[in-house]
């Protein structure tokens, strides 16, 4: 099986192939311009493994929660290359691409959502499948789901932007955090693969973003409140 894979959530922009378990990326820092940079990278993979879109068995991508336009680019960009080659698509969450990425079996990951808030969830791998424990949520740091047990791993940029808060939220449950952890193409392949294993895939018109917030800007007033809570969490 070969299934082609698409992640552009945050500033970095990934693709990849799985090809019956062994998986080849590019990963780059776009800034952003995925728009400019996603079929060009798509195109270079493709020529480097020298496997035609068509003899694809299927399309992932990263769903989201992430930038609202990353979501629509790599949302966007799967429905059209899946409708030309006839090819199905899944929609794998980032929150669990990074917890696929970490290695580790009980994961905490956290993408820092900006207004102060940040998505979240909660997962637990057992017998090689992954267990939601906490579905993806929009909230601020120190609300953060409660979780029971030690062992916990912290992935993702939530713990950049906010590390106190979550460290004091998870006091003495955390093994290790990775705060530079992003969603990668490479991880939404493998899940993917799963997914069109277990016959989940759909068609490509079916293709659609995961969000988790409707409201994208900020009035003048709560741009003044967050940035003086960034302040007192920097003195």
């Amino acid at each position: 099986m070969k299934i082609l894979a698409l992640e552009t959530s945050t500033e970095y922009c990934s693709v990849a192939l799985w090809q019956g378990g062994a998986i080849a990326q590019r990963f780059e820092l776009v800034g952003q311009k995925h728009s400019e940079m996603l079929i060009e990278m798509l195109d270079a993979l493709l020529r480097e493994t020298g496997i035609k879109l068509a003899q694809c068995d299927g399309i992932a991508y990263g769903s989201g929660p992430g930038s609202f336009t990353g979501v629509r680019i790599a949302c966007g960009a799967t429905q059209g290359l899946a409708l030309g080659a006839g090819l199905k698509v899944v929609g794998i969450c980032t929150l669990l691409a990074l917890a696929e990425a970490s290695g580790r079996s009980r994961v905490i990951a956290a993408l820092d959502a900006r207004m102060g808030e940040i998505y979240c969830a909660a997962y637990e791998k057992l017998a090689d499948r992954w267990v939601t424990i906490y579905e993806p949520c929009l909230c601020k740091p120190e609300a953060a789901p409660q979780l029971a047990g030690e062992g916990w791993f912290g992935a993702g940029s939530g713990y950049a932007a906010f590390g106190d808060a979550l460290q004091a939220r998870y006091a003495g449950q955390l093994s290790g955090v990775d705060g530079t952890a992003v969603p990668q193409a490479a991880a939404i392949a493998a899940l993917g693969a799963v997914q069109f294993a277990g016959g989940l895939g759909v068609g490509a018109a079916l293709a659609q973003p995961f969000y988790l917030r409707d409201k994208v800007a900020l009035k003048t007033a709560e741009r003044e409140q967050l940035a003086a809570e960034k302040l007192n969490r920097e003195s």
